[in-house]
């Protein structure tokens, strides 16, 4: 099925060129370089690439082999690694190629950081300085544009990123002809893993960003990037110490988009089942939560899901975590769930550091701290080894 975004109105200079929709169906089998060459044939000089100076070289390398002119650009925030900038400089001397590098307003930098300071990100959260630096010169970018490419993965974030088709209406930006569905966004990595895309890198032989020799993974700015550890998911490496659900930039806002509005559509409208059931968990009420979190009743340690049954995160873990909770069986943590939707959402982010469904919570016997799980990984071995860890 297809998401939200892909069935979107497109404007009549798009809609004469191809039925999105019937195309995405069509391509969701195809190879990345089938899809580089049906986006490149099909739009001509009024698409680009955007190279984020990663793994997504692997978009220039595709594009590359069909033999056909493309053009690439990248976002210059200002913050990127020195890493970062001599692949720019590679890639431009192997492919034969000008990179157009896009800039934030300088202003609007200066005010951003003479008023707030230079890492603001840090304290009240990266989305507004993700707009200065890189949102505003997309937006410029792609208003010279018809459709434009992108490395989106689907296994590059299960928050935001699981249902990317491979080719879709932009749900966010508009393209050179204006108004909503106006730009045409292509994902030709989509169905493909991280684990393919660098089998592919090494077997052309392409440069690659010498960051990636260092554990970092998914590449950003450099304040907000960061090495991973083995076992960790990529997406661990930016933003960390922000909420999983928020790891987007801005670039992919149809992403987040699209999680509410499904989120949204589901809450309120259909009847699901619930999660987690289980002999092995234990189902916390709002009594039982707040007897918690004030110490009471600690025994035994605690670890605890809060979830929505409604959301497509929490279903997603449902097997992983009954499983957690029968490997934890007879041992001296209690596994539990507590959903936290509708009247319980309010005390659950007020009290219990919920941001997103699901949220995992291990508290401590005999005391009253709340340890939040700060992972996207949520695999029988990685939530295991919080516990374990923690004991």
């Amino acid at each position: 099925m297809l998401p939200v975004s892909a069935t979107a109105v497109v404007s009549e200079s798009v809609q004469s060129t191809v039925d999105i929709p019937k195309l995405a169906e069509k391509l969701d089998s195809a190879s990345p370089l089938e899809i580089m060459d049906k986006a490149l044939s099909l739009f001509g000089d009024d698409i680009a690439i955007a190279f984020s100076g990663a793994e997504d070289v692997a978009l220039i390398e595709y594009a590359h082999l069909t033999g056909r002119p493309f053009r690439v650009f990248s976002l210059e925030t200002g913050r990127l690694n020195p890493e970062t900038l001599k692949l720019f400089d590679d890639v431009e001397k192997r492919y034969n190629i000008r990179i157009q590098y896009m800039y934030p307003d300088a202003a609007e930098v200066e005010e951003l950081t003479r008023t707030k300071g230079l890492f603001s990100f840090y304290e009240d959260g990266h989305q507004e300085c993700c707009r200065v630096r890189k949102v505003r010169p997309l937006r410029r970018a792609l208003k010279g544009l018809k459709a434009w490419i992108t490395g989106q993965r689907k296994d590059q974030s299960p928050g935001t990123r699981a249902n990317v088709p491979v080719v879709q209406v932009d749900p966010a930006f508009e393209g050179l002809d204006g108004g909503p569905g106006s730009l045409v966004k292509w994902n030709p990595l989509s169905n493909v893993s991280g684990t393919a895309v660098w089998s592919f890198l090494r077997t052309m032989d392409v440069p690659v960003n010498a960051l990636h020799f260092k554990g970092y993974v998914s590449i950003g700015c450099e304040p907000c990037t960061r090495a991973v550890l083995p076992g960790q998911h990529e997406r661990e490496g930016r933003w960390w110490w922000e909420d999983a659900k928020a790891k987007e930039c801005g670039l992919h806002k149809g992403n987040l988009d699209g999680v509410a509005e499904s989120s949204n559509s589901l809450g309120e409208k259909t009847e699901v089942a619930d999660l987690f059931i289980s002999e092995n968990v234990v189902t916390f009420g709002r009594e039982d939560m707040e007897a918690l979190v004030k110490g009471e009743n600690r025994d035994k340690s605690s670890l605890v899901v809060l979830y929505a049954p409604w959301c497509s995160f929490s279903q997603a873990m449902d097997e992983s975590y009954n499983d957690v909770a029968e490997k934890l069986a007879g041992s001296n943590v209690v596994v539990g769930k507590f959903n936290a939707d509708g009247a319980q959402k309010a005390y659950a982010k007020e009290n219990l550091q919920l941001q997103s469904y699901p949220t995992v919570l291990f508290l401590p016997k005999n005391s009253s701290q709340i340890i939040k799980y700060p992972s996207e990984n949520r695999e029988v071995d990685a939530l295991l080894g919080f516990v374990q860890a923690l004991q």
